[in-house]
């Protein structure tokens, strides 16, 4: 009745707690592996269950039960893949991968050979045991495997998890481990007796009930959003299989003791070392003190060197390299100094270029008040002359009161000053050990002070990066700013030929129409500038429209002094009028500034296989060389006063339209410019209708 109870309980906790999961999981498919394990681990149990309660009904419920186990290898493999990692398969193991498609081949043994294959059993209302056929020893050992595999996968999550996140993990990868490992147990035990024991349904029962309790607490307290990068050296270091290991060759051993002392001492003695030995196993992967206290140990007893200085350096450095942002950076790199050196936290304090104090900047598990320490403090008066690593339990340091109460409050053990070019820009601060008892020697220091100069230069090419991007920055800024001035002074030019003419013209009513309707057009076109700046941050989208060309070099001509003559037909072209008429304002009055006095200019507007403008002068003209090499390059210019922008800029709009400009020159002989835009569709049309 016990049983039946427990086994039930485990149902319903089971039922409860994937279905909830169920519910929540928003990550995938994939994501519900876990879940879907535990319920066939208590689907199974209820099988079991009912195979014990029903003898006259063994073979269907036993037959479930093996349909459900074959399913137990893929799932939790799959489990302990996906489990607070990526829910993903594209980083495992090609190993794995092949695990994942061997497993298939459980449930179908399970579903096409006959039960009697695999166990059998003559007095099963009586015994409770069912004995292994040969079928059923293979497949209960490659069930074992799986275990196992699953279980290593779950260790290495762990290991591999920062504190943070294996704080929030932690219970969740237990209770899953301890399915695990009641598994381990009972098919090892299979397979050294050749025959399942249906009397551990009560252990079993309990373990699952603890599991799903640690799994659901893990769950509801701690959260989720985990997601652990398992490294190779992680993925191929495990305790599990060492224990695994050395539990069966402890099963191997108390087999043959079973001859001398009696099957049912050594069974109970084998389940209470097997707990015992597991929990001891637990305790150590979770204590920190512990774990330092062997590593210590082992360094001083059985290395050479207490650290493994190429393992650090690539530690470190990998670390380092996989944050994304600044205070990722500071992060990784505090933590390091943490765990490298087994203490309670660390902080970086950087100096203020200002008035010279070092303020804190990040920190990482380290519970501190002070946010800065003064330049003249006996703590940087010692560490920065000649670079010392400054250990606060060493004493003799010749210290005053406040630094010594600045390390007491803070937590503070070891200071590591950070030097670059000579010169202290900061320290790191690091808290108390997590082995009261362990000793630090020069050792320890050496190693601080190499993983400090590379921490230096890290935090030394973070701020020439910073430096950097405010000058591009202020490179963008100053572009920007020369594309405008370079319009207004475009502007400027037509409203002073204007003014020019309105001396001797002021009283012909043409030109005052002609005047007030110039005025009108460079107001728009300021508006227009001025609409563009308040956008700075999105890019222009040109208002592309058929356009008549001649259309807008009559627009841009309107205003500007001297002898410009308009020939040709109106052109349709695709073009942004406002920006097309920019274009060759610019290069009309470029034309005037370069011609002789009171020679004309010439403006034409035609159609080939594309729509153009182009604009001939009588100037100097240009040589090849002039023309390949500096013409069209920004802030390039032969003009006193002239900027270098004009006709990059020209070039920029001219072949956003999908068009060019060409220009054909020779010295002493003028220029002509000629621009070319993509005809409109309604011109294409009226061209392929009049070849028709």
């Amino acid at each position: 009745m016990t049983v039946s109870i427990l086994v039930i309980l485990a149902a319903i906790e089971a039922a409860v707690f994937c279905g909830v999961l169920a519910i929540r999981k928003r990550s995938g498919p994939l994501a519900l592996a876990m879940p879907a394990a535990v319920l066939l681990s208590a689907l199974l149990l209820v099988f079991d269950l009912v195979s014990s309660l029903r003898p006259g009904e063994l073979p269907f419920w036993r037959k479930l039960s093996l349909v459900t186990e074959s399913f137990l290898p893929a799932g939790w493999l799959l489990a302990s893949l996906i489990h607070s990692r990526e829910p993903s398969l594209k980083s495992v193991s090609w190993l794995q991968k092949a695990l994942l498609a061997v497993s298939v081949s459980f449930p179908v043994a399970a579903l096409l050979l006959p039960a009697g294959s695999f166990f059998y059993s003559p007095d099963f209302e009586f015994e409770k045991v069912l004995f292994l056929g040969g079928d059923g020893f293979t497949f209960y050992t490659g069930v074992l495997v799986y275990m196992i595999v699953a279980a290593v996968n779950m260790e290495a999550t762990l290991r591999g998890a920062q504190k943070v996140e294996r704080w929030k993990i932690k219970f969740e990868t237990l209770g899953a481990g301890a399915i695990l490992a009641i598994f381990i147990f009972y098919y090892s035990q299979a397979l050294l007796y050749r025959s399942l024991d249906m009397d551990l349904l009560g252990p079993r029962s309990i373990v699952l009930i603890l599991a799903i309790g640690l799994m659901a607490y893990s769950k509801l307290m701690r959260g989720n959003g985990v997601k652990v990068q398992i490294s190779k050296e992680m993925a191929y270091r495990s305790t599990v299989i060492l224990v695994v290991g050395v539990y069966l060759l402890g099963l191997g051993i108390i087999g043959e003791g079973m001859r001398h002392f009696g099957e049912k001492m050594s069974r109970n003695l084998l389940t209470m070392l097997f707990f015992l030995g597991g929990a001891g196993i637990v305790i150590v992967l979770l204590s920190e003190n512990i774990q330092r206290k062997i590593k210590v140990f082992l360094s001083k007893n059985f290395f050479s060197d207490k650290y493994d200085y190429r393992a650090q350096w690539l530690s470190f450095t990998d670390r380092v390299s996989s944050a994304k942002t600044s205070e990722g950076v500071l992060k990784a790199i505090l933590s390091g100094f943490s765990e490298t050196f087994g203490t309670k936290g660390a902080a970086f304090f950087l100096k203020n270029e200002n008035d010279g104090n070092y303020e804190s900047v990040s920190v990482y598990e380290l519970d501190i008040s002070a946010r800065e320490l003064r330049d003249g403090s006996g703590l940087i008066g010692f560490i920065e002359p000649k670079g010392w690593v400054l250990n606060a339990s060493d004493g003799g340091h010749g210290l005053q009161e406040t630094d010594k109460r600045f390390l007491e409050e803070n937590g503070i053990s070891f200071l590591v000053p950070l030097f670059t070019g000579g010169s202290m820009n900061g320290f790191i601060a690091l808290g108390s050990p997590i082995n009261g008892k362990e000793v630090y020697t020069f050792e320890d220091y050496d190693l601080m002070k190499t993983l400090s100069r590379q921490a230096s230069s890290i935090i030394h090419n973070l701020k020439l990066s910073d430096e950097l991007s405010r000058a591009r920055q202020m490179e963008a800024i100053g572009r920007v700013s020369a594309f405008v001035v370079h319009d207004l002074k475009n502007h400027v030019s037509s409203l002073s030929m204007m003014v020019d003419n309105a001396d001797e013209h002021i009283d012909d009513p043409e030109f005052q129409k002609d005047m007030v309707d110039s005025l009108k057009s460079t107001v728009k076109k300021m508006n227009v500038l001025i609409s563009r700046l308040r956008n700075i941050k999105e890019k222009t989208a040109l208002n592309l429209q058929s356009a008549d060309l001649r259309a807008i070099a009559e627009d841009a001509l309107r205003g500007v002094s001297g002898d410009v003559r308009l020939e040709g037909p109106s052109v349709l072209a695709e073009a942004d009028p406002d920006e097309i008429q920019k274009v060759v304002l610019n290069i009309v009055l470029n034309a005037i500034e370069a011609s002789p006095v009171r020679a004309p200019v010439y403006v034409e507007v035609g159609s080939s296989d594309s729509a153009y403008i182009s604009v001939r002068d009588g100037g100097c003209g240009m040589s090849a060389e002039f023309i390949e090499t500096r013409l069209f390059k920004l802030f390039s210019t032969t003009k006193k006063k002239g900027l270098g922008i004009g006709l990059y800029q020209c070039k920029q709009v001219v072949e956003a339209h999908g068009g060019a400009i060409e220009v054909a020159s020779q010295p002493g002989q003028g220029t002509v410019f000629t621009i070319k835009l993509p005809l409109a569709k309604l011109h294409d049309n009226m061209l392929n209708f009049q070849a028709g």
